[in-house]
């Protein structure tokens, strides 16, 4: 089994952009990887997991991950986005998986967005 671990996780936090990851399957079933024990309660990533075909709920009630309510900034099948004060969490849905990372205050969104995108991107190519 291909070690997502050490090999995505761990490289969002060496980017010293994020300070939180965690990749689930597609289905939000399963926790493939984590990263400072960044993980969501089985409604929270089931929230997620419908937002991606159906955002309304998000941008009505907002995000939640790990109990603290994000305001909906970004929601389409691909790329949800949810923002806290000055911090903020970002979730890219690939073929088979879900990239989450949070970013701390002191960062800008976008460069943020941007390492979490291109990821998400490299494991489309690699058929994830």
């Amino acid at each position: 089994m291909f070690n997502f671990q050490t090999a995505y996780t761990d490289n969002l936090l060496a980017t010293q952009k994020l300070d939180k990851a965690s990749i689930y399957g597609a289905d939000g079933s399963s926790l493939w990887a984590t990263s400072n024990n960044f993980q969501l309660q089985p409604n929270e990533i089931q929230e997620l997991v419908k937002g991606f075909s159906d955002p309304s709920q998000l941008y009505a009630s907002g995000l939640h991950i790990q109990g603290q309510k994000n305001v909906c900034i970004r929601a389409d099948p691909r790329s949800i986005y949810g923002k806290h004060d000055a911090e903020g969490v970002l979730c890219v849905k690939t073929k088979q998986a879900i990239l989450i990372a949070h970013y701390p205050a002191g960062v800008q969104a976008g460069e943020a967005a941007k390492i979490v995108e291109q990821l998400a991107d490299y494991l489309i190519g690699l058929g994830y």
